[in-house]
């Protein structure tokens, strides 16, 4: 791989990812940081209600894939999919803010924050896995190998890339882990809310 691909790489696949994740982490104090200065900190308490809810239409992307729900082009779902679930995530973490008040909380965001990274690193892989692929295989058949001798050269490519694909079999639990402990503790939240 030559350094222009090495860096087209990194500045196409990478380097978006890490900046997605970043980008959630440094807007999520600079979003607290405003509802303070505008001593609007009360919303910060609410804002876990429409996050959820963003996750949860975020989910249309999955259903879909899983077959579940048939409906719309997979490419615009995969896109909403994350940019719903980045918002949702944001405001989770607003209404989490920096409070040290209840461990069940913070497992749910721990939970949701690594569901996110690994959202944000099986896709890279994949891709990339995919990619690298491709471009063996067409290299080999313009170089003039029949496609029996290139299938049996990108074989281990193949089984990598199937490898790559069970990066869900560890995303889909991480985000049931998240989920029940974010129902968890919304039924806690409804049982000792002050409704008076």
């Amino acid at each position: 791989m030559s350094g222009h691909e090495r860096q087209s790489v990194f500045r196409s696949e990478i380097f978006p990812s890490i900046g997605i994740f970043v980008g959630l982490t440094v807007a999520m104090p600079l979003l607290d940081g405003l509802l303070h200065w505008l001593d609007l900190v009360w919303i910060g308490r609410y804002l876990g209600i429409p996050g959820t809810i963003l996750i949860l239409v975020a989910l249309q992307y999955s259903l879909n894939k899983h077959k579940i729900v048939v409906s719309g082009d997979p490419r615009t779902l995969l896109r909403r999919h994350e940019l719903l679930a980045w918002i949702g995530a944001l405001l989770v973490l607003v209404h989490a803010g920096v409070h040290f008040n209840a461990i069940l909380p913070w497992l749910a965001l721990a939970a949701m924050l690594i569901n996110v990274a690994s959202g944000l690193t099986g896709k890279y892989l994949l891709n990339r896995s995919r990619q690298h692929a491709a471009s063996r295989k067409a290299a080999l058949l313009a170089a003039g190998e029949t496609a029996e001798s290139v299938d049996k050269a990108i074989f281990l490519d193949a089984v990598a890339i199937d490898m790559m694909k069970k990066w869900r079999d560890v995303h889909i639990p991480i985000f049931l882990a998240f989920a029940a402990l974010a129902l968890a503790h919304i039924i806690s939240i409804l049982l000792f809310w002050s409704w008076r």
